[in-house]
């Protein structure tokens, strides 16, 4: 009997719908408010940005190794980040810059909010990574790039919104040259020996910042990652951390 219950319903128990329906009564228990995030998040199947042996801890309130010394973020933090962009603003914005795909989890909620996303990843088998699975799971509206993402995507601008998932010592000034009027940028920070996120709604030439909470997130690097003889190998030895 368990057995022909599996092979009907491979999502069971810890990465099951239920379970992801739990997550999101958690997100709204702690102060998650938007209904547009919690439905998005709702529809995505973490557990398959994660590896197979941690996909029973994909919906807890935890963040989780992906590999390359990265993680993919707890939900908690994703849904902050996404009610971020969306506050001030009646309409999911329409093009959404993202800057550090790592697992592509965030990137496929912004999908599911109904933007579309340009996404631009460091770390060559991640970005590798992140466009077949995202394939995969059916996200047309999203666009991949392996690059380094601390000059942005001049190509693709003008964007409504922006979101960085590293940490930066400051705003990055050609990102607010890609950015609308009206637009906003959502980054960690870091200061004083900690981190914070905050979000910066830019009218067109100055930025008007809020402060979201601490946080904690890898370093945003510059350069690009290539993976040689099975580790990591800066392509760009000569570059510092953006």
């Amino acid at each position: 009997m368990a057995a022909s219950l599996l092979a009907l319903s491979p999502e069971v128990g810890m990465i099951s719908p239920r379970t992801r329906g739990r997550m999101v009564l958690r997100l709204r228990a702690d102060g998650i408010r938007d209904e547009r995030v919690l439905d998005a998040m709702n529809r995505v199947p973490r557990h398959r940005f994660v590896a197979q042996a941690l996909a029973g801890r994909a919906y807890e309130p935890v963040s989780l190794p992906i590999g390359y010394g990265q993680t993919i973020s707890q939900p908690w933090m994703v849904a902050r980040m996404m009610e971020a962009i969306l506050e001030e603003r009646e309409e999911v914005p329409r093009r959404v810059l993202e800057i550090g795909t790592g697992s592509a989890y965030q990137t496929a909620v912004l999908a599911e909010l109904g933007a579309e996303v340009f996404s631009i990843e460091r770390i060559g088998p991640l970005q590798e990574r992140a466009t077949a699975l995202l394939g995969r799971l059916g996200y047309r509206q999203v666009h991949l790039q392996h690059g380094d993402g601390s000059g942005g995507w001049p190509e693709k601008a003008p964007f409504d919104a922006m979101v960085i998932t590293a940490a930066v010592p400051c705003a990055l000034a050609p990102l607010y040259r890609q950015l609308c009027a009206g637009g906003s940028l959502v980054m960690p920070v870091e200061e004083g020996g900690g981190q914070h996120l905050q979000v910066s709604h830019w009218d067109g030439n100055t930025a008007r910042v809020i402060a979201l909470g601490s946080c904690h997130f890898v370093p945003l690097l510059a350069g690009t990652v290539s993976v040689a003889s099975g580790e990591c190998a800066d392509d760009k030895r000569d570059r510092r951390r953006g």
